[in-house]
């Protein structure tokens, strides 16, 4: 039984306002609305390598801390591998030379290596957010990543979200917070630990406005990575049928090639008897 007075039970309740919104921040409900663009569920997965490499770097420094040693558990929750596996995957075997650390990422990464370095006790509040939510909501952000992007059944892409040495998650996730509850903390370290959650979360907001608002810059793409299917319509500089005809694009334009089909002869007259028939019908039902 868990007492108020427990740090899961003060980081439950002190960080529930932190955690609404974040879940409500726009980047988080078009994820999942499966509305994910591709690069920018790459540029997602390059800020979460940043974050758990200083993570987990500061984690294995304080390992025989005893103000975190009991939430030292690199088999079954490090992800910085994970992430490498599925950066290789997106960018190929250069990945390394491909990413950057984005100004947000970078922020956060540096509150986590002040915090190792100078305050490890708080350490606690930055493990607790991350990977008590990969085991929670991260589980269900796999399924909408994996659908909406099409990724391979064999989970490439996604291995920050399989936790292989972890058979049963809510067990864990006890077992966690029962070590979280043992650590010989004052009343004022326990606070300072949910004051420091809440600033992880606002660190991880201020990531997922910045994915955002690259989102937004992004033109339109399908989900498979191919080109959209629209009307016509929009900016000249984004639109593949208007590209197509000032000669600058590929004509795989689905709307520039259905326009081109339907004005072919005989598609004219195969669309012109099928009205005809459809006409009669509905002719027929009236009468």
């Amino acid at each position: 039984a868990c007492s108020p007075m427990d740090l899961s039970e003060l980081l439950k309740e002190g960080t529930k306002e932190s955690h609404d919104r974040a879940e409500n921040t726009q980047f988080v409900k078009d994820f999942l609305k499966g509305r994910i663009k591709k690069e920018l569920f790459k540029l997602a997965t390059v800020a979460l390598y940043f974050t758990y490499s200083a993570l987990e770097e500061e984690m294995d420094h304080n390992k025989d801390n005893p103000l975190f040693a009991p939430l030292y558990f690199p088999v079954e929750l490090h992800r910085r591998e994970a992430l490498a596996k599925d950066l290789k995957y997106f960018y190929g075997e250069d990945w390394k030379e491909k990413i950057q650390c984005s100004e947000a990422t970078q922020q956060y990464v540096d509150r986590i290596h002040h915090v190792g370095q100078h305050e490890p006790e708080l350490l606690v509040a930055h493990a607790y957010t991350r990977y008590m939510g990969d085991l929670s909501g991260g589980q269900v952000l796999k399924k909408v990543a994996q659908r909406a992007l099409k990724l391979p059944s064999t989970e490439e892409g996604i291995q920050f979200y399989v936790f292989d040495n972890i058979s049963n998650a809510q067990q864990f996730k006890q077992l966690y917070r029962a070590r979280m509850n043992a650590l010989d903390l004052d009343k004022n370290t326990k606070e300072r630990i949910v004051e420091e959650a809440n600033k992880a979360f606002r660190f991880n907001m201020q990531v997922f406005d910045e994915l955002d608002k690259i989102g937004r810059s992004l033109g339109e793409e399908a989900q498979d990575g191919g080109v959209p299917v629209h009307d016509g319509k929009g900016d000249i500089r984004k639109c593949p049928y208007y590209a197509d005809k000032l000669g600058t694009a590929s004509p795989s334009c689905p709307f520039h090639a259905a326009v081109g089909l339907a004005r072919q002869p005989l598609v004219q007259l195969v669309l012109a008897a099928c009205m005809a028939v459809a006409a009669g019908a509905a002719a027929w039902y009236i009468l």
